[in-house]
C-alpha cells in the first residue's frame, strides 16, 4: 500500500511518538514520515534510547572522544527533532550499544510512563520482528516499545502511574522501520525530501550527513579538483553529497513506487495487533444497531 500527501491537517488533535536507539536512526529510516505525519497535524515527540556515547564506525560521523560523542549527539538530536517539528524530545540516556543489560521492564516502564503521558496514539520504530539486525540497541528497544504499546491501555499495569494524575492510553498504529522491512506499507515522501535532508545535515557526530559534502570539497580544493555536484559552498555541499549518497535508498524505494521519494514500514494498523477487543465488533454494533423498542 501506498501512503501519499493529503491536504490539511487531517490527524489534528493525534499524537506521534518516533523512537530511536540512535540519533541517526529516525533520520536515515523514517525523517521523512515523521516531517509528513507531522505536517498532517500530528504533535510528535521524539524519543531517543542512547546517549550514543560510542560514537561510530572509523570515518563516520565526528572523531572524538566518548565524552565528545555525547556531547556532539545530545545537541544533534536536539537539533534533529526542532527541525522534524517536534513538540519535545526525551534522551533516556542508556549506554550505546550496551542495551542488552537493560532490564527490559525498565525500558517498557519507562515507555508506558511516556505513551500515557503523552497521550500517543501513533509510534514509528525499529521493528520487533526484523530481519539482518545485528546492533543490539535496535531490537531492545524495539521489544520494549511493542509490549509498552500494548500495555499502556491496561489498567493494572503500573497503576502507581495513575496517582500521578497518568491514565491508560492504548497506541493504535504503528509504522515499523528495519533494515530489511517487512514492506507492508511505503510512505511518499517526496514533499519532505528536503527536510529529510536537512535532518541528515544535523547529524553531524553521528553521520553519515553531517559535513562529508564540504569536507569532500575541501578535500578535492587541496588538489586544485572540484566536483560540480557540490557547488560553491559548504551547505550546498553537504546537502547536494547527502541527495546524491544518503538518500539513494528512498530514491530507489520511490522508483519502485511511481514516485520521486519513499520510505518503507511494517505498518501495523489499529485493531491488528491482536488487542483485547476486536474492532470489527464496533463496526458491526454501528451497522445494526436498532432502538430498543422496534
Amino acid at each position: 500500500m501506498l501512503e501519499g500527501s493529503v491536504s490539511g491537517q487531517p490527524h489534528k488533535g493525534k499524537v506521534l511518538l518516533a523512537l530511536e536507539a540512535h540519533s541517526d536512526d529516525i533520520p536515515l529510516m523514517a525523517a521523512g514520515t515523521v516531517a509528513k505525519l507531522i505536517e498532517e497535524g500530528y504533535t510528535g515527540y521524539l524519543v531517543r534510547a542512547t546517549n550514543d556515547d560510542m560514537g561510530d564506525a572509523a570515518g563516520l560521523g565526528t572523531a572524538g572522544t566518548i565524552g565528545d560523542n555525547v556531547l556532539g549527539n545530545e545537541r544533534d538530536n536536539a537539533d534533529i527533532a526542532r527541525i522534524l517539528g517536534c513538540q519535545n524530545h526525551f534522551d533516556l540516556n542508556y549506554n550505546n550499544h550496551r542495551m542488552a543489560d537493560v532490564s527490559l521492564n525498565e525500558l517498557i516502564c519507562r515507555l508506558i510512563f511516556l505513551i500515557r503521558l503523552l497521550k500517543v496514539d501513533t509510534v514509528v520504530g525499529w521493528d520487533p520482528w526484523a530481519h539482518d539486525e545485528e546492533n543490539p540497541d535496535h531490537y531492545t528497544l524495539a521489544k520494549g516499545v511493542e509490549a509498552a504499546c500494548w500495555m499502556a491501555g491496561r489498567a493494572h499495569d503500573y497503576p502507581e502511574q495513575f496517582a500521578a494524575g497518568l491514565e491508560p492510553k492504548t497506541v493504535l498504529d504503528k509504522y515499523y522501520f528495519a533494515r530489511r522491512p517487512e514492506t507492508t506499507r511505503v510512505v511518499d515522501i517526496s514533499k519532505q525530501i528536503d527536510k529529510k535532508i536537512e535532518v541528515n545535515r544535523a547529524n553531524v557526530a553521528k553521520g553519515p550527513g553531517g559535513h562529508y559534502g564540504s569536507r569532500l570539497r575541501a578535500e578535492l580544493a587541496k588538489r586544485n579538483e572540484r566536483l560540480p555536484l557540490l557547488g560553491d559552498d559548504d551547505a550546498t555541499a553537504d546537502r547536494a553529497y547527502i541527495r546524491e549518497f544518503s538518500m539513494d535508498r528512498s530514491r530507489e524505494l520511490g522508483r519502485q513506487y511511481g514516485v520521486e521519494y519513499a520510505e518503507a514500514f511494517h505498518y501495523i494498523a489499529p485493531g491488528a495487533s491482536g488487542a483485547d477487543r476486536d474492532s470489527r465488533i464496533d463496526s458491526y454494533v454501528k451497522e445494526h444497531v436498532v432502538p430498543l423498542n422496534r
